[in-house]
């Protein structure tokens, strides 16, 4: 067997775990849980959580390898969570294709479902080895999901734009879980300082440049692609990075007045991206997005080449590719 079909990813396994945590004795919470088994999706948080543990030198069928599983149990756990309730606060109508649970079962089911998520991480992470610092780092992430979450509302009502709140949202929307993702492993496993620091890095630079790029998506791209209509976070006053790099430019009076009624006049989404074209607002994002990634992968090199390593780089080199 090669070294490449010995690395071990969320699979059946995982998905058998994921399913047996969600068991539930009220219908409608066990059918939110089986939901979120069925829609699958790329299960790249918990995939980051397998890579950092194998990079750590842990392996399938080694004595931690069904704590690392649980831990990548858990970061899926927060993850769908925080995502049961951003639909509610979105009011949005599908995910992954399917309708929105708070659509389905109403706003209490869907909210108390993502409540149950939370507490079944918490009892898993009180079974493991290192409970204490794995729970607090689990703890943490979920604050700065809420703060990051709240944030950007509050950036909107204030019209308080600037690149620091914008890290501060899209690390509270994205970065922070797939920096717990790198890093938990390192908690669970006891790795060395500098260790642990480079998973964290790269767990929080690949978060950013990912966020960055949907970020971009919403506005550059196509809506046949992207698979809703473009210039959503305009439409909702939220000031992504292409919309910074104008605000700091010569048109920036014009994108501030488009932001503060919040696109609602015809043609204002297409002279916004008009103007980050001729501008270079998006060539100057897609440039940011490169460095991030680069930052994550960069971020690896403490450690020796591995065919871990290589899959976490490989994600990296995905965000460098998305954003030519």
């Amino acid at each position: 067997m090669t070294a490449r079909a010995a690395l071990s990813v969320p699979d059946a396994a995982f998905e058998a775990r994921l399913r047996e945590v969600l068991r539930s004795k009220v219908e409608f919470i066990e059918l939110i849980g089986e939901d979120l088994v069925a829609a699958g999706g790329k299960r790249t948080r918990p995939l980051i959580t397998f890579l950092s543990a194998q990079l750590l030198g842990a392996s399938p069928g080694g004595p931690d390898w069904k704590y690392v599983q649980d831990v990548g149990v858990c970061v899926e756990l927060l993850h769908s969570a925080s995502l049961l309730h951003d639909d509610l606060i979105d009011d949005a109508d599908t995910r992954r294709g399917h309708q929105a649970a708070f659509r389905r079962f109403g706003n209490v089911v869907s909210v108390m479902s993502g409540d149950f998520m939370l507490s079944r991480l918490l009892m898993l992470l009180s079974q493991m080895p290192g409970s204490a610092p794995l729970t607090r780092a689990f703890g943490e992430t979920a604050s700065v999901i809420c703060e990051g979450e709240v944030l950007q509302f509050q950036v909107a009502a204030y019209q308080d734009y600037s690149l620091e709140h914008y890290l501060s949202v899209i690390h509270g929307k994205t970065a922070a879980l797939t920096e717990l993702a790198a890093r938990s492993p390192a908690l669970l496993l006891g790795a060395r300082p500098e260790q642990a620091q480079a998973l964290a890095t790269f767990g929080l630079e690949y978060g950013l440049a990912f966020q960055m790029q949907d970020d971009l998506l919403d506005l550059a791209g196509e809506e046949a692609l992207i698979g809703k209509p473009v210039g959503g976070d305009l439409r909702e006053g939220k000031a992504t990075l292409p919309l910074l790099y104008l605000l700091d430019g010569p048109h920036g009076a014009e994108v501030r007045a488009v932001l503060e009624r919040r696109a609602a006049q015809d043609g204002d989404v297409a002279r916004v991206r008009e103007l980050a074209v001729q501008g270079g607002a998006f060539t100057r994002t897609r440039e940011e997005i490169r460095r991030r990634a680069a930052l994550a992968a960069a971020a690896l090199g403490v450690f020796p080449p591995s065919e871990a390593r290589e899959g976490l780089e490989r994600l990296a080199h995905k965000e460098i590719e998305r954003a030519r």
